[in-house]
């Protein structure tokens, strides 16, 4: 029977110091440095040790950080009817929101595309950060057609709905026209707000919702953290 190599040993042990509540999730580990000399082997042992565990999700590197217990990733539908609160309490999580900026500005070809807008015409923009249990999760840009929804920024201030600021705007029911995902990496921008590391993996959604009749109310744009979501799509 071969051997366990070092590294790997090195690797099961903090894997069962994270099972046991050694390292809680969000917790960093100690440095390289640190483990090596715990262990009593090299640097590199330690880092194909990290690399291992990261590549089972059960860390994370942050650039100039250090190394952190990752969270369970939070399982996230996309269907018909897409709504963010709805899916992260069904995960478990705590949802939560943070308003980035509210705009208003002329549509950009593809947004005016979507919306069944003229090039131009005016929109409503809502730039925000999606959270579960305090942590992000996702970036989010959603864009509205303001001359149909002239008061819906003021509604989002007050809700920070998406789903409520549309009720009230009388839009009692909308689903999910298209979904398009794409894999990236992570910009420097959106690694600082969404605390990973600049190139680390991202998936980057772009969605139309519309009301009942077909007409397009919402035109949005997500990136989420690669490591912390898993998209699950189905027709429901």
């Amino acid at each position: 029977m071969s051997k366990t190599p070092i590294w790997k040993s090195i690797a099961l042990r903090l894997t069962s110091d994270i099972a046991e509540g050694r390292y809680q999730t969000g917790d960093r580990l100690p440095t390289e440095a640190q483990l090596a000399a715990t262990y009593g082997v090299n640097r590199h042992t330690v880092r194909r040790a990290l690399a291992d565990m990261s590549d089972q999700g059960l860390v994370h590197a942050r650039r100039g950080a250090g190394v952190f217990v990752a969270a369970r990733p939070t399982d996230y539908p996309i269907g018909k009817r897409v709504r963010y609160h709805k899916n992260i309490s069904a995960s478990g999580k705590i949802p939560g929101k943070k308003i980035l900026a509210l705009t208003t500005r002329v549509a950009d070809e593809a947004e005016a595309e979507a919306l069944g807008l003229n090039k131009g015409d005016p929109v409503h923009v809502y730039d925000g950060l999606s959270l579960a249990d305090g942590q992000p999760i996702a970036l989010f840009q959603s864009v509205f057609p303001a001359e149909r929804f002239p008061e819906i920024l003021q509604t989002l201030t007050e809700t920070q709905s998406v789903t409520k600021a549309l009720q009230a705007c009388g839009v009692r029911d909308y689903v999910r026209v298209s979904t398009r995902l794409t894999a990236r990496g992570a910009t420097a921008t959106q690694a600082l707000q969404l605390q990973l590391s600049e190139g680390a993996p991202v998936l980057f959604s772009v969605g139309i919702n519309a009301d009942p009749d077909g007409r397009p109310v919402e035109y949005g744009r997500t990136v989420f953290a690669g490591e912390r979501v898993t998209l699950t799509l189905n027709e429901a």
